[in-house]
């Protein structure tokens, strides 16, 4: 499999991943601060806790789980260095820093 073929496929499984799981716009909430709820907001005003729908959910939290920032981190930095910003990378940041508030 070439370099660009790997990358593909990993978009796909990404796509395919993320339709599996709980969609919505994920934030953190609850009323207890020790044990706080991550709860899908839709676009219908509707709600759903994240962990009520674990069976959706749980592969996409372990995809991502921390030890994808490495990778992650050393790809946007590289996409800085680079001579022209890769506008994939610019998106990317762009819905982090987004979500990071």
């Amino acid at each position: 499999m070439s370099e660009r073929d790997e990358l593909l496929a990993v978009a796909d499984r990404i796509e395919r991943l993320a339709g599996a799981s709980t969609g919505g716009d994920w934030r953190g909430g609850g009323l207890l601060a020790t044990r706080p709820d991550v709860v899908a907001h839709f676009a219908d005003g509707s709600t759903e806790h994240v962990a009520e729908a674990r069976a959706r959910s749980a592969r996409w939290i372990a995809v991502f789980s921390p030890a994808v920032a490495g990778p992650l981190v050393e790809w946007l930095r590289s996409a800085a260095r680079a001579a022209e910003v890769d506008p994939a990378a610019l998106a990317l940041a762009r819905v982090v820093q987004e979500r990071l508030g």
